[in-house]
């Protein structure tokens, strides 16, 4: 189910809705949270990512560093055990809560223009005609805005609002919602025709005006197309070229799922998460050096520890949407993928055993990042130190998001 239709979904009104409620439920006064700010970096006026002295995530590779050298243990540190009978990050039912920064900003009017212009541009291109009040209600510019702190230019995320709107059309209309004219077996021939639409075919003269009347026909295609010329007006041609992978990749997603769902296979718990992968938010943490107006190196992006790094961000962010989602009810098919479910299916264990669970892999992949994270800033770029705060920003940006919709918070 894409991301819209997991918003707009009812609520669901059984126990594992108020469980995963509990679950998600914000509690105060916690001994430890993720840390605000990453290594190497400081929060700016509008809570840009700035370089700056060694504060938050990176003193705390720092203090690994110092304890290992002195003996003693660093306080805070991921991975420090917890002293007995310490409070711990338990809510008053005993269910562990996530671990994730704080966000760095909230600016409701600001992502209230940034909704409205997206709503805006979603009737214009053709999108989810007839359906606007769900584009609207979803508040998807309260998400750029919340997950991208860096830049306080509207357009510059409306740019990454309509990208980002476009791909999860795709999937609404190519992969899961049969009312817009999805189906199974032209789920690999739509997908084709709309990657097109991102890196486009360059054809013989003859073919070029049958191939734009079908690029002009699709909403979607028109869509992606226009989400990109917009972005290209802030990103250099490698950062264009970077989004059109991870469009590429996430499409690739899509079509893992939709032969699932056409054949009716549970994944494995490891299939799935490596799916996960692929199939996330990857393309919008993307875009962050883009929304904050400067450039990561190419060279730096693909570094495999970086890519291992950021990779690993995005499926946390995306196991957030997954257990939020679970507040709503499953689609008309029956049939719904998210690590809960598959963790149940696997291990044959309660709802409440595989949201714990899911919620563990969820902490380890963000202290994972966390510690990946503050290795690299002490000796990358300027721009990577603040690309990697932009992503940790995002993670906090997106779980507010999720915690604060009352689409996800009606159970």
């Amino acid at each position: 189910m894409s991301l819209l239709s997991r918003i707009t979904a009812p609520t669901a009104r059984h126990d594992v809705a108020r469980l995963v409620a509990t679950l998600l439920t914000h509690h105060q006064g916690m001994r430890r949270s993720a840390p605000r700010a990453l290594p190497g970096t400081t929060p700016g006026p509008v809570g840009r990512a700035v370089p700056g002295g060694p504060t938050g995530l990176g003193t705390s590779a720092a203090r690994i560093a110092a304890g290992k050298a002195t003996g003693k243990p660093a306080d805070d540190a991921p991975g420090t055990p917890r002293t007995p009978g310490a409070p711990d990050e338990r809510g008053g039912t005993g269910v562990p809560e996530l671990y994730c920064p704080p966000a760095v900003r909230d600016d409701p009017a600001l992502g209230r223009e940034v909704n409205d212009r997206l709503v805006e541009w979603a009737e214009e291109i053709g999108i989810y005609a007839g359906r606007l009040d769900r584009v609207r209600a979803a508040d998807f510019g309260r998400l750029m805005m919340l997950a991208h702190p860096d830049t306080d230019d509207a357009d510059r995320l409306l740019a990454a609002g309509k990208c980002a709107l476009a791909e999860w059309a795709t999937d609404d209309y190519y992969c899961d919602d049969e009312t817009v004219g999805s189906r199974p077996d032209l789920l690999g021939s739509h997908l084709g025709l709309a990657y097109a639409a991102v890196d486009p075919a360059h054809l013989p003269a003859r073919y070029v005006p049958a191939w734009e009347r079908d690029m002009r026909d699709d909403p979607v295609r028109v869509a992606l197309r226009s989400g990109l010329e917009h972005l290209a007006r802030y990103a250099e041609p490698s950062q264009v070229a970077r989004l059109r992978h991870e469009v590429a990749v996430l499409f690739v997603g899509y079509g893992q799922e939709g032969s699932w769902r056409s054949r009716g296979h549970m994944p494995s718990v490891h299939e799935y998460l490596a799916h996960r992968q692929i199939n996330s938010f990857l393309p919008c943490i993307a875009l962050t050096d883009v929304v904050g107006g400067y450039a990561l190196p190419a060279t730096e992006y693909a570094d495999p520890r970086v890519r291992r790094a950021v990779t690993t961000a995005a499926t946390a962010g995306t196991l957030v949407n997954d257990l939020y989602s679970m507040t709503k009810e499953h689609d008309s098919s029956g049939v719904e993928f998210n690590l809960p479910t598959v963790i149940a299916e696997e291990e044959r264990c309660s709802p409440r055993e595989a949201i714990e669970r899911s919620a563990e892999i969820h902490d380890e992949l963000v202290r994972a990042f966390e510690t990946e994270a503050a290795a690299l800033a002490l000796t990358g770029s300027p721009q990577l130190r603040r690309f990697l705060g932009g992503v940790w920003a995002w993670l906090g940006g997106n779980r507010e998001w999720h915690s604060g919709s009352p689409r996800y918070n009606g159970a």
